[in-house]
């Protein structure tokens, strides 16, 4: 099933992947610009480009699986797939449970509002966020005097801010940019605060994350970051998406 390069040579240590593909992929298909679902029913975006230059680079065939966002690590455990690449940020927390590639991208967490709102108006306000993830610990311990809503994807959140629902969200604020503010849903609304990159919350990077035990996975897709950052290919995939290198410090 695998071809005989050093990369694939590693990864056939796992067990238990019977499919037509050498790997299935994770990837949440509801987070643009990094996964999205076309009206065909495609998912498209940064993560997915990124997912099928590394296998490219690994010389691994592999399947995109559409999974939820709240379901994407119990997926991963039950062997549903074999990598996540889903804009995954590596945190303590979550590596009690899943291990982590080196990171592929780094960007900061914002909170948008309405335009003219300030970090002191928050107090007794409703913020928005996706469940599950790691801006809503951020949220609930760094400003215990808001009301934190919870959305099964970040369109939710979006959708309820622009009908007013809600105060303000917190998010990526590449995310923020590219799928609110810089859409006519977005007009009159603007980030506020500080860019938040603390690592105890908002971990050290987006990476693919694997099961534990499986080291020669995880250093395979390390590696393939490695080169194809090195050959110019991680930067033409980062040019069809922004405007500036979201690889991070």
């Amino acid at each position: 099933m695998f071809k005989s390069t050093p990369v694939a040579a590693a990864v056939t240590l796992l067990a238990g992947m019977a499919s037509a593909a050498d790997l299935n992929i994770c990837v949440e298909g509801a987070y643009p610009p990094f996964s999205y679902t076309t009206d065909g029913g495609a998912v498209e975006g940064f993560d997915v480009d990124i997912a099928n230059a590394l296998c490219t680079q690994m010389e691994l065939t592999c399947d995109m699986v559409q999974v939820d966002w709240v379901g994407i690590i119990p997926a991963l455990l039950e062997r549903r797939c074999d990598a996540i690449v889903a804009s995954m940020s590596i945190t303590d927390e979550r590596r009690k449970v899943i291990d982590f590639s080196t990171k592929y991208y780094n960007t900061p967490a914002r909170f948008v509002g309405t335009e003219g709102m300030t970090i002191d108006d928050l107090k007794g306000k409703i913020v928005g966020v996706q469940r599950a993830s790691l801006h809503q610990r951020f949220v609930l311990d760094t400003f215990p005097n808001v009301t934190l809503d919870l959305y099964d994807t970040q369109d939710g959140a979006f959708d309820a801010l622009a009908a007013g629902e809600i105060d303000a969200i917190m998010s990526d604020s590449i995310a923020i940019y590219d799928a609110f503010l810089n859409t006519p849903a977005g007009k009159g609304y603007d980030y506020f605060g500080p860019e938040y990159s603390d690592p105890e919350y908002h971990g050290i990077g987006a990476a693919v994350a694997v099961r534990q035990g499986e080291k020669e996975l995880r250093n395979a897709f390390s590696h393939a970051i490695g080169v194809i950052r090195s050959t110019g290919e991680y930067q033409k995939i980062n040019a069809k998406y922004f405007g500036f290198d979201i690889f991070g410090g």
